[in-house]
């Protein structure tokens, strides 16, 4: 049995831009689904045989509609970070994106600040290939969750680190960019989850708005002068989305940037009240998505971040000629953290002590190993990166045998060759496995691994 709608939300939104009350009850009583995906195009090759797609999403030239919603557990491309399961209107973070870049001078440090599942973090991630991506979840158990879609999607752009907003506070003008889709009262995701009806109230909608704003004022000074700000939630209340919109501009100074938007795509523009500041609404019975809000501001006063340049300190000679075997680039800077050695682009390395110094890191870089008895036992990551050597020994696995890897069965290979190797399926690693004597260990993460048959 389908709830009905709340009426207070209902008479809440009578006068908001493009609100049609009856097109959206019915959009909402039709039970119909849509399922999108964004491909991964660092990892797409032409061996990979995809879904029968329904078009692309129109605002993300990675988006891609589905026919159907297949089974993504028992896919192994989707645990190859292949492609991520996105909801299509979140996916406008990719045009907002297109629209400041010219606003923005590289190299660029743009920060994630409510971060899990990976989503948006994985689109930054493709976006700014050459900036540096700060991931925040200030829960831990979703910060894991970050992180398993962070390594699955390969990049090595990315830090993840698990703070409350109020500690980047100590990074004053650190970052030319933040991305908050703040958490909110979820009224835009009513056809996508039911269940999001029993729990909204005004009540709620007033706590989030709230707290969406000790948020943004913990936030925006670790935003330079003259960055970009992007607030996001999946709410239809005016009450957070367009009043914050107005409170960031009364309160700080922001000015309103206007996205490029097409008019065929349906998503309605709106604009705050008292400040006249840009709103993209989107609503299901509009766009082939769910519910979404999206303003975009620009910081006029503050500060730039300044410190001392200080270095990490480096593995040792011994240590980086182990590790240097195992990348196809000389380009990583390679740094210890307890018994793993981590590798970062050079030219991070005093971005990346900073953020130590201040913050909690789960993730910088990539992880290629520990070194064992004059060897390297390799890093799930490294696997999942781009910087594996191309000569480390692959074994191609059918979905049958890529599923047995993914569950961490045990596993049988013919191969006269001993060590190391990466079990790939349609040629895009999967993961670690060791062919010994007369055994196969599966190296796949326990914590990450197929529970359901």
């Amino acid at each position: 049995m389908k709830l009905p709608l709340p009426v207070e939300l209902l008479g809440q939104l009578t006068n908001t831009a493009g609100f049609d009350r009856t097109a959206f009850e019915g959009v909402h009583e039709s039970g119909r689904q849509i399922t999108s995906i964004r491909v991964n195009d660092a990892k797409w090759n032409d061996e990979i045989p995809f879904f029968q797609t329904a078009g692309p999403v129109p605002w993300c030239e990675h988006g891609r509609y589905l026919e159907e919603r297949p089974s993504f557990t028992h896919d192994p491309l989707f645990h190859a970070g292949v492609y991520y399961v996105q909801e299509a209107s979140s996916m406008f973070l990719w045009q907002a994106l297109k629209t400041i870049q010219p606003l923005l001078k590289g190299p660029l440090r743009i920060l994630d600040l409510c971060a899990a599942p990976g989503g948006k973090t994985t689109l930054l991630s493709s976006f700014f290939k050459d900036d540096l991506v700060v991931s925040n979840e200030i829960i831990r158990s979703r910060s894991n969750v970050l992180y398993e879609n962070v390594v699955k999607w390969g990049n090595d752009n990315v830090v993840v680190t698990n703070n409350d907003p109020a500690d980047f506070k100590r990074l004053e003008g650190f970052f030319d960019v933040i991305v908050a889709d703040a958490p909110c009262s979820g009224s835009g995701l009513f056809r996508k989850d039911p269940s999001a009806i029993e729990e909204w109230s005004e009540e709620n909608v007033n706590h989030c708005s709230q707290r969406q704003q000790r948020i943004l004022a913990d936030v925006l000074p670790c935003l330079r002068s003259n960055g970009i700000l992007i607030y996001s939630t999946c709410s239809y209340s005016e009450k957070e989305n367009e009043d914050i919109a107005d409170w960031l501009v009364e309160e700080f100074n922001l000015q309103s940037i206007e996205v490029v938007v097409d008019a065929g795509w349906n998503i309605v523009v709106s604009s705050s009240q008292k400040t006249n500041a840009y709103g993209y609404r989107f609503y299901p019975d509009k766009v082939k998505g769910e519910g979404f809000y999206l303003s975009v501001f620009q910081k006029k006063e503050g500060s730039d971040f300044s410190s001392k340049t200080k270095q990490l300190n480096p593995v040792t000679k011994t240590e980086a000629a182990i590790a240097m075997k195992w990348l196809n680039t000389d380009e990583l800077f390679l740094f210890p953290q307890q018994d793993n050695i981590l590798g970062i682009r050079k030219h991070w390395v005093d971005d990346l002590y900073h953020l130590q110094q201040n913050l909690y890191l789960k993730k910088a870089g990539i992880a290629i190993g520990s070194v064992k008895h004059k060897d390297l036992v390799p890093s799930h990551e490294l696997a999942m990166s781009h910087y594996l050597n191309r000569d480390v020994d692959s074994i191609d696995a059918d979905k049958e045998q890529a599923l047995q890897y993914l569950k961490k069965k045990d596993m049988t290979f013919s191969s006269p060759v001993k060590g190391w190797k990466t079990i790939q399926y349609c040629g895009v690693n999967l993961g670690w496995i060791k062919n010994l004597h007369n055994r196969v260990n599966n190296y796949y993460p326990s914590e990450w691994r197929i529970l359901k048959d």
